[in-house]
Parts: C-alpha cells; structure tokens; sequence
C-alpha cells in the first residue's frame, strides 16, 4: 500500500469527549445498520420507516442513503466498480463519524459486492456493525421498479446496473435476512426494531 508522504505529519487528535460520553448523554448505545440489496427491494423504504420507529422510542437516528448521498458527498463518482467500491468507503467513514457521535445510523445503499460490505465493517467493533440483506428477487424488483430504473437499463439507457449488466454479491454472513417477497414493510420493521432494541439497550416504548 502506498504511503502519502504527508502521513508523518498529520497525528490524530484525541477529543476529551468520547463515544462512551455521547452515548451516554443519548441513553442508548450507537451503531451502524447497513441496509444491502438491489435497487426495487425495500432498503429505502424499510431504513426509514425503521428510522421513524426509533426516533418515536427517543433513538438519535440518522439516515444515508445511498441516492441522497450521490447528490452531494458521492456526486463525482460512477457506477464502475472502482467508484462503487469509493462509495462505499465513503458512507462507511461518515457512518463512522455519526456513531462516534453516538446516533444510531442507517445506510441504505445498493452495495452490490461482498469485499466492499466487508471493508465497510472492518472499520466498526464488531458489535456496532449490523448487516441487513434486503433480499428480494430480480424479477419481482422488476416489477416493482418504483424509479423506472429496470426498464431503462434493459433498453441499454443505463450501463453498469446492478442485476443487469453488472452482478449482486449476496451477502454470505449477514445478521438480519428480510425476504421482501414474503414479508410486508410492517413485518420488516416489526422484525428489526425488536433485535435492535436489544442492541441499542432501551425498551420500546408502548404502541400508541
């Protein structure tokens, strides 16, 4: 790996708040929950409904998502597989900060290979870092394709697709596994907040 000549002179400042700190001061611990699937098969929608459920129960809670963030951070990338691989990076390293500020954050983001899902969680605890495969089929994506993004691509519109001319690792070891052929978006975020809670350390507060 290359070294930047410059690394010698920048040293890292050490804050006298810690995550320990802001965690504290929120009354819940933070982490990272990265949202992985194709383009149609809920990561969006589920993140933020899901996002709504934990801010009802008082979670300091923060969305990226992966659209949002190539309007400003990503703008200047690609869908190449080296830029995809730096956008990764990326919303992984602002992830880094929002939980070191002590929010729960959500990354939803296509994330379509399996070496760049495992970079982003190599730079997390291990028990700060929460996979969830939104896993739905290419042919009910298809069908569903809010954005008309399928269509499009199919047409030849759009190059580097994820599912059409460019492939979808699934994820080999995620901890949560949502089939959004099966399950409904109140099941999805019924499933994830009960594990979440627990991680989190708070109780949900009574359904209204």
């Amino acid at each position: 790996m290359a070294v930047n000549e410059n690394d010698k002179n920048i040293i890292w400042h050490h804050s006298t708040i810690k995550k320990e700190d802001r965690q504290k001061l929120n009354g819940h611990k933070s982490l990272m929950i990265w949202f992985t699937g194709l383009s149609g098969s809920g990561k969006s929608t589920i993140a933020n409904a899901l996002q709504h459920e934990l801010y009802k129960n008082n979670v300091s809670v923060y969305l990226l998502d992966g659209d949002n963030l190539r309007h400003g951070i990503n703008s200047n990338l690609s869908f190449s597989s080296e830029d995809r691989k730096e956008n990764i990076r990326r919303t992984a390293e602002i992830g880094k900060l929002f939980v070191d500020a002590g929010i729960v954050v959500l990354a939803a983001v296509i994330s379509p290979f399996e070496k760049d899902r495992l970079n982003a969680r190599k730079i997390f605890p291990a028990e700060e870092f929460i996979e969830v495969y939104v896993k739905c089929s290419l042919e009910e994506c298809e069908k569903r394709d809010p954005k008309g993004l399928y269509k499009k691509a199919r047409t030849g519109e759009i190059k580097q697709f994820t599912g059409i001319d460019q492939p979808y690792e699934e994820p080999e070891n995620p901890e949560i596994v949502l089939d959004t052929n099966q399950l409904s978006l109140v099941q999805s975020v019924e499933l994830l907040s009960s594990y979440i809670f627990e991680k989190v350390g708070l109780k949900q507060n009574a359904k209204e």
